[in-house]
């Protein structure tokens, strides 16, 4: 076996495979891990589990959420309340009663909550009789007439004209935007927005 090349060494083990029994499999499989070092473990489950929310912990709700998506494991770790509790307390943000033991999620739903009363409202347009016009005069340019008249003839056909208080821009940039599951302070935000 020694002085053999590798492609007949490894024809040997599967055919020596091949022949094991079920329980022989799994004792090769069990020396085998023993040996060569497992790629790609989850560190959750290697870890103990306060040392597994410890990490967890330095998380920022969105990373959380995100974290949840991952497998069924972190999703479990991502959403105890232990984890949750302390970003609603750091604002303090308290529930009024004493959750049962049965109860999971609790405080990761009260957070979410609390963020949501938070949102920034958009400003209330007035109502059509308080809208008042100001004598609006149009603006004299330097292009000569007969050019604004074929280009406004180009537009009437393909597009329509927007109207003046709507932008062409499909992604506008001076939009306030406050993102429920940041740990910033809403209120912070939009003044820095």
């Amino acid at each position: 076996f020694d002085k053999w090349t590798d492609g007949q060494r490894r024809r040997i083990l599967v055919d020596l495979l091949e022949r094991c029994s079920l329980s022989q499999q799994k004792f090769c499989a069990k020396q085998l891990q023993a040996r060569v070092p497992t790629e790609a473990v989850d560190f959750t489950t290697r870890l103990p589990r306060v040392l597994s929310l410890y990490i967890f912990s330095f998380l920022d709700p969105r990373s959380l959420c995100r974290c949840a998506q991952v497998s069924w494991h972190w999703k479990y770790l991502s959403e105890l309340d232990q984890l949750w509790m302390l970003k609603c307390l750091r604002f303090g943000w308290f529930i009024n009663f004493y959750p049962t033991p049965f109860e999971q999620g609790v405080w990761k739903k009260h957070y979410i909550e609390m963020v949501r009363e938070l949102r920034i409202t958009r400003p209330k347009t007035p109502a059509k009789d308080e809208f008042i016009v100001i004598d609006v005069q149009p603006v004299k340019s330097n292009v000569p007439e007969r050019k604004l008249s074929v280009a406004g003839q180009g537009t009437t056909r393909g597009k329509k004209e927007l109207p003046p208080w709507r932008s062409s821009d499909k992604n506008p940039k001076d939009t306030i935007r406050y993102n429920y599951l940041d740990n910033y302070d809403p209120i912070e935000q939009a003044r820095q927005a």
